[in-house]
């Protein structure tokens, strides 16, 4: 045994050192690479859609995030794997499709289902890198308590030392910082501790919706920046980039922000950027035209998880309103964040050598179809940014609108740091696209979603193409094998609801053309070309061990 472990050890040293000296030799991607490996900065951004300047959308003012954007390339048409945190969190840190990774909801664990699952950190760990990581990167609820142990060489700070808060100001709760809500939010905590202990006691979300004031969906509140968790963890990384900066390994730090998630919170300057008069509603309210109904959700989160909301299928639209607000103010803020950590790249002087990974975990519906939240296969739900940015990039400041997805990230960031990019990964490399050499790297983005109306099960797949998106509604045979978690519950051999949009004539989704004779022949090559897929997700392994 100890002479296994030596050889282990001799091994993994002989493998850092040709990983080193690969990157230097600039193995690949392009341009003038630096001759030490390149850091990485990671920054995930919960909730954030693709509503920003560099997206061609100036609703949102974001000139931090298109200052990113300028030194690198924005991923236009890119998606995530399942629209909601804990799934796409899970399937773009490992580079594994939802499928694979059997994580499907907030409550699996991913190294339960999958003991030897490889992460992005992970390998980059391995090849010699500091990792570590504040705030959200992982769901907490699909990893361990050290929030994905094996990542990180530097464990993950949950809060501590790398929160710093503005003087005078304590912890928020539950995010907030108004003193009456946080009592009343303390409050409704402590009647739901007392709840537990009672045979049938209220739940969590009965205890919240009875409690006025409790958890409202938002908060303006004056103060400053880092009087919240996103600005005092951003101080937290300022500090640590320079422990970092000032270390002999190259690092993967990530960022992760928890904004612009519900609730919708951020300092009074961040509402102050917008005047409510002027804040546009969704343009389409209704479900598409010959669309099922089980593509849709009635904002779950949004009217489960807060207190206050109006009980109308309909919201009031000043209300609506005041949402959008709260989420623009947020995303304004979290923006403001991202040039704080851009400034200290610089003034460390580590730019030239920093790989910059900005992406939302998935999109957010804003009142479109009737809907808020994300849960869903439409493109507000999985359309998601994604902006890279290599200093020695030949397309600094482009864009492209090939299709792309999150599976695509852990390659890219192999590829560019000239780390060998792990077999077992089915996406691909983005780097081609940022090298100007490819048009595009693949034909589709590929997206999915469970429901279960009825206490039926259905899973949803979607592809994404540079024009369409086809999504098809397959019955699960073995529904009590899905709800244990088991990974063989099987689908029928044909779906039970299809849907096509064509959004160069019709953006908004306003009609299914899956029952129009002309589409057919489209119909039939997108149902072909799903099925591959799916039984290539299904031949996929979770580490190239």
């Amino acid at each position: 045994m100890i002479n296994q472990i030596a050889r282990r050890g001799l091994v993994l040293s002989l493998g850092l050192v040709t990983v080193f000296i690969s990157a230097a030799a600039n193995v690949h991607g392009a341009g003038n690479k630096p001759k030490r490996p390149p850091n990485v900065l990671f920054i995930p951004v919960d909730d954030l859609k693709p509503m920003l300047g560099c997206y061609g959308d100036d609703t949102i003012k974001t000139p931090n995030i298109d200052r990113l954007a300028k030194r690198g390339m924005v991923f236009l048409n890119n998606h995530c794997q399942q629209a909601v945190c804990g799934p796409s969190r899970a399937s773009l840190m490992t580079g594994l499709y939802a499928d694979t990774t059997r994580v499907y909801d907030l409550a699996t664990k991913m190294r339960d289902m999958n003991p030897d699952i490889l992460t992005l950190p992970q390998y980059f760990k391995q090849m010699g890198y500091e990792t570590t990581g504040l705030g959200k990167t992982y769901d907490s609820r699909c990893v361990d308590k050290k929030l994905d142990e094996p990542s990180w060489s530097i464990p993950y700070s949950k809060g501590g030392a790398n929160m710093i808060y503005a003087e005078g100001f304590e912890e928020p709760v539950y995010g907030f910082q108004n003193p009456e809500t946080k009592k009343r939010n303390l409050a409704a905590s402590k009647l739901y501790q007392q709840e537990k202990k009672k045979e049938g006691g209220r739940s969590e979300k009965e205890i919240i919706k009875s409690s006025p004031g409790a958890r409202p969906a938002y908060e303006c509140c004056d103060v400053p920046d880092d009087a919240y968790y996103d600005g005092a963890r951003t101080a937290g990384a300022m500090k640590l980039l320079e422990k970092l900066a000032a270390a002999d390994k190259p690092f993967f730090l990530s960022m992760g922000y928890q904004k612009p998630h519900l609730p919708f919170v951020a300092p009074k300057k961040y509402w102050d950027l917008y005047d409510p008069k002027k804040i546009e509603l969704a343009e389409y309210i209704k479900m598409p035209a010959d669309a099922p109904s089980i593509g849709y959700q009635p904002g779950w989160e949004l009217r489960g998880m807060y207190s206050d909301v109006p009980a109308d299928d309909n919201l009031p639209e000043e209300y609506q309103r005041t949402l959008i607000h709260g989420y623009m103010a947020c995303v304004s803020y979290i923006d403001a964040q991202v040039g704080r950590l851009l400034d200290q790249l610089d003034e460390l002087g580590i730019a030239d050598n920093t790989i910059i990974c900005l992406w939302g975990d998935h999109g957010w519906h804003l009142g479109d179809h009737n809907m808020w939240c994300k849960h869903s296969n439409f493109e507000q739900g999985t359309h998601s940014p994604l902006i890279v940015a290599a200093p020695w990039s030949k397309t600094k400041g482009k864009t492209t609108a090939a299709p792309s997805e999150f599976v695509d990230v852990f390659p890219t960031l192999c590829d560019l740091s000239g780390l060998e990019i792990p077999s077992h990964l089915p996406g691909k490399s983005l780097v081609p696209l940022m090298d100007g050499k490819a048009g595009k790297v693949k034909d589709f983005a590929f997206s999915q979603y469970p429901r279960t109306p009825s206490g039926k099960v259905y899973m949803g797949y979607t592809l994404r193409d540079e024009r369409y998106r086809y999504i098809a509604w397959y019955k699960v045979e073995d529904e009590q094998a899905y709800k244990n978690e088991k990974r063989d519950f099987g689908m029928q051999a044909e779906p039970a609801f299809i849907e096509l949009y064509d959004y160069e004539k019709d953006p908004l989704e306003t009609q299914s053309l899956a029952g129009n004779p002309e589409q057919a022949g489209r119909i039939a090559a997108y149902e072909k070309a799903l099925k591959q897929k799916i039984a290539e997700i299904a031949a996929c392994k979770v580490s190239s061990n």
